[in-house]
């Protein structure tokens, strides 16, 4: 496999699974988080503001070197991206509400990822190149969500019996692609991987799992429901590292700024599949807990 599989079956692999996310979804999902608006205020404001601050102390207690700071940061205002939707949909979190949250983020992004960037440049590197947000990666965005899931949820409602029989299938191609995709990232940079954890490694790891806990506990202890909460823990947590790569190669021409969204997307598979099987288990431990305690 070349380039070919990120620039044209990728794209495609995943417009099929989030067809498949869209079978599960109707427009009253929807219509339910615009009752909730408050674990959309938690979910922005501790991805726009709050995971920008800790990736910022991250780099100053590791003393990262000035160009991989700047990637660290880049990575941290990129927006949640079809990767977070599909990690939801697998762990029955609230993927409507994913899809609300990344919407409004993308958007949001266009104006506050060159502002954090640029800050970041001049704090680390004190220089004052200006940066704008590739359009068409937020074309890409679109295209590769929203088309697909209005396709699954039209099909929901016009065929609700194939859509559920689609489901089951869907869900095994999606953790399949996934899987194949995180390995296909190993071997790709496998005579490169050791240089880079040296380099970055701690920094990415680090900030993937606070990013993960964060995302869960604050909507969690402001008492949103663990469905929705699980919802907000994937997208705080799963960055568009596509974005955060492109902006690095093809704005920035630096492969080092690059390399902290590279190293990120392994570990947040990693860590997304680990956060996602515990908080599935959770509810499961807890009622075993609660059973023991009234049988003593």
């Amino acid at each position: 496999m070349d380039s070919g599989l990120f620039t044209f079956f990728l794209p495609m692999a995943l417009a099929i699974m989030m067809t498949g996310l869209g079978l599960e979804l109707t427009v009253k999902d929807f219509l339910r988080v615009q009752r909730h608006p408050k674990v959309i205020f938690l979910a922005l404001f501790t991805q726009l503001i709050i995971l920008v601050l800790i990736a910022f102390l991250i780099c100053i207690l590791l003393k990262l070197p000035p160009l991989l700071a700047v990637g660290l940061m880049l990575l941290a205002a990129s927006p949640g991206g079809p990767t977070a939707n599909l990690i939801s949909y697998l762990f029955k979190g609230d993927v409507a509400l994913n899809l609300t949250l990344t919407a409004i983020n993308s958007l949001i992004c266009t104006f506050t990822l060159p502002f954090i960037v640029n800050l970041s440049i001049h704090y680390f590197l004190g220089e004052h190149p200006k940066i704008g947000m590739p359009t068409e990666k937020i074309t890409q965005v679109f295209l590769i969500v929203f088309i697909p899931v209005c396709l699954g949820m039209f099909i929901r409602s016009i065929a609700p019996n194939i859509a559920l029989r689609l489901n089951r299938p869907m869900r095994f191609f999606s953790v399949m692609f996934l899987f194949l995709i995180f390995f296909y990232a190993l071997y790709r940079e496998r005579f490169n991987i050791v240089e880079y954890f040296v380099d970055i490694g701690l920094a990415t790891a680090l900030f993937c799992f606070t990013s993960l806990l964060v995302g869960y506990l604050i909507p969690h202890l402001a008492g949103v429901s663990d469905r929705q909460a699980r919802a907000c823990t994937f997208e705080i947590g799963i960055h568009n590292t596509s974005v955060a790569m492109t902006i690095a190669l093809s704005v920035l021409s630096s492969t080092t700024i690059a390399l902290p969204a590279g190293i990120y997307s392994i570990f947040m598979y990693v860590f997304a599949f680990i956060f996602g099987y515990i908080l599935t288990r959770r509810p499961l431990l807890l009622k075993e807990a609660n059973s023991k305690a009234l049988n003593e």
